[in-house]
């Protein structure tokens, strides 16, 4: 053996193990196995698996199952993987095993043999054993949906939410600035009554809002943790304290409202949480692509488009049209939507498989929701830093199109009838007049009552124009 190896055993034999590993044989079955994408698992992932081995090593010591020594050993070991300090030591395939025994066997004798290491021993000696220990109590089936759900919130309450929100803030301080700002609306891409600027970026502040309190609705089932269940559900080898109690200390390491599922063996079996925790990200992402896809058309010219607003000049638009500019922050967030869209695809059918009393998807419902997690976190905070903070509001260019648009004479149906109104508008489109000036013109109206009656800046409240009630 090279001296850059060292042997491990399982209960299939002797492996050679990389000798700065702390992972030990199951791990390295694992990677020879799966060399399928060279896609790991990420930051919150196995912080979670940190948090629920750290989690479980307090209870099992508090019930007496797990001696104090050993598991403060493995309190700290886990504590360096909550911290991030042996990601590297976590190599293992996403496109593995469906029960993700791989990666909690992997966490089971990375923090065993960190343990031992804390404790003054060699790796490998299993004075801290990978299965008696660290995994007491516990199975593969319960530990990674359990992991799942401390991830998947984490990544929601810590990361997505906060992004959720620095958006919403951009886009309320635009809703105040434009909100002088009369334009003309759009229903079907063609010209509609006015509107103002502000009150469109009130429905993208609104739109993230409930994007949010999305979020908040699918809580309560992602804080249902399946530990304790242990192979299929019936809690064999557990002790019955250990579920409840090992739930609270994740609680506390968290922050977050974990506690026992309410029943083990639907929390095994399937996850139609993640699934439809998924589906409010998909929502948000939808949301946010709508967003962008609209600031780009009202941002589009800046000649020859609708140029209503003016985008940031984030970097240079085109290799071969010198003075290009496009909305490449905006492009970013509709290539996320795509994305998390298709990560929701196979998030939803994952989880709408397995047999009988194991979901066998566990590692790719995981990873895709994760992702879906990062992208709309990190897009929503660049989007709001990016590009909604530095538009600006072409206001002469919206005030003179608002007045040109034949959608104004729909302010005329209550004064004049809907067909005089329809005439009217027809004939300043032929005439290349302003509705105002053919309804003047042709006597519908006097100066005054058409300055009344065709304000636009009226027009985007509610109520009927002219009507002195």
């Amino acid at each position: 053996m090279s001296e850059d190896f060292r042997t491990e055993a399982d209960s299939l034999g002797e492996m050679q193990v990389p000798a700065d590993a702390y992972w030990g044989a199951q791990t390295q079955r694992a990677v020879e196995n799966f060399p399928i994408s060279d896609i790991v698992f990420g930051r919150r992932f196995v912080r979670a698996l940190g948090v629920v081995k750290k989690s479980a090593a307090r209870a099992n010591r508090d019930l007496g199952h797990v001696d104090d020594d050993v598991a403060e050993a493995i309190v700290a070991a886990a504590d360096e993987v909550i911290a991030g300090d042996l990601d590297e030591q976590f190599p293992v395939d996403v496109f593995q095993t469906g029960s993700g025994t791989s990666s909690n066997m992997n966490a089971n004798e990375v923090i065993a043999n960190r343990a031992a290491e804390i404790m003054g021993a060699e790796i490998g000696d299993r004075v801290v054993h990978p299965n008696d220990h660290v995994n007491f109590g516990q199975s593969s089936n319960d530990v990674i949906p359990t992991a799942m759900h401390v991830a998947a919130l984490e990544a929601v309450e810590k990361d997505l939410v906060p992004a959720l929100e620095v958006l919403e803030t951009e886009l309320e301080e635009k809703e105040v600035e434009f909100d002088g700002v009369v334009k003309t609306g759009r229903t079907h891409l063609q010209d509609a009554t006015p509107v103002r600027l502000g009150q469109e970026f009130g429905g993208f502040r609104t739109q993230v809002e409930k994007g949010r309190e999305r979020l908040d609705s699918i809580r309560p089932r992602l804080e249902e943790l399946a530990l304790g269940g242990t192979a299929v559900g019936t809690g064999l080898n557990t002790d019955p304290e250990f579920p409840e109690l090992a739930a609270e200390y994740i609680a506390e390491e968290t922050g977050l409202g974990f506690r026992e599922a309410d029943n083990h063996f639907e929390a095994q079996s399937a996850h139609d949480a993640m699934s439809e925790a998924h589906g409010a990200l998909r929502v948000i992402a939808g949301s946010l692509n709508k967003i962008a896809n609209d600031l780009r058309l009202l941002a589009s010219g800046p000649r020859n488009g609708l140029g209503e607003i003016e985008q940031p000049e984030n970097q240079p638009g085109s290799s071969i049209m010198p003075g290009k500019i496009n909305p490449v922050v905006a492009e970013a967030v509709n290539q996320v939507h795509k994305q998390v869209v298709g990560n929701d695809a196979a998030v939803s059918a994952g989880a709408a498989e397995g047999q009988i009393d194991l979901n066998l998807y566990k590692p790719v419902i995981a990873h895709n929701f994760l992702e879906s997690a990062e992208l709309l976190t990190n897009s929503a905070t660049t989007f709001a830093e990016k590009f909604v903070a530095k538009l600006e509001a072409n206001e002469e260019h919206c005030e003179a199109q608002v007045e040109r648009s034949m959608a104004l004479a729909t302010a005329l149906n209550p004064a004049v009838g809907y067909d005089k109104a329809s005439k009217i508008a027809k004939q300043a489109l032929a005439d290349g007049k302003s509705v105002k000036e053919v309804a003047v013109d042709e006597g519908y109206l006097t100066e005054e009552e058409a300055a009344e009656v065709l304000d636009p800046e009226k027009m985007t409240h509610t109520g009927i124009l002219g009507d002195d009630n």
